[in-house]
């Protein structure tokens, strides 16, 4: 892939920051936050964003097993997270390559429909289980989840973009 002119050739990820970075999103969606509707799901946000920036170490069954965690946290319908996270992590390994190319708001667009996918398919789910409808503010998680992208683009590849220890043998 040729880099777009101006943009820094980022180092390679440490999987350990990856691996950190789900527990933390799996940690801040199990805040007692008093269930609210609008909340933005945090985990939904980083499955996204690792599977668009590293589709290998990231895959669905990373995000079956992180929705069957949240599934029992809440005590969902068993499968209702992890069916939309699996779903969301495939369209998002399956648009990765092209999302690449865009700048981080145009990728904000594109991501929106991912999320607001996502969301509508918990919702059914819900609602097919016996739920009731929370309202239409539940409609704004994934209009949140999508302007938080360029603060987690940013936020998660800064270690990335830290330069390579100085070695006077080294050309670069």
């Amino acid at each position: 892939m040729i880099m777009p002119r101006g943009e820094p050739l980022l180092l390679p990820v440490n999987p350990v920051f990856v691996v950190a970075s789900l527990v933390a999103g799996l940690a801040g969606n199990m805040l007692p936050l008093g269930r609210v509707v609008w909340m933005p799901d945090l985990l939904m946000l980083l499955l996204v964003f690792w599977g668009v920036h590293q589709p290998l170490r990231v895959g669905m069954g990373a995000a079956f097993l992180l929705g069957l965690c949240m599934d029992v946290n809440q005590s969902a319908l068993l499968g209702q997270h992890a069916l939309s996270y699996t779903l969301l992590s495939f369209g998002a390994i399956a648009m990765h390559r092209r999302l690449l190319w865009f700048s981080v708001p145009l990728q904000a667009l594109q991501v929106f429909p991912l999320f607001a996918l996502a969301h509508t398919g918990e919702l059914l789910l819900r609602m097919a289980g016996g739920g009731i409808f929370p309202g239409l503010t539940g409609f704004l998680a994934p209009v949140l989840e999508a302007l938080l992208w360029p603060l987690a683009s940013w936020v998660l590849l800064a270690p990335q973009r830290r330069p390579p220890d100085s070695d006077q043998s080294r050309p670069l």
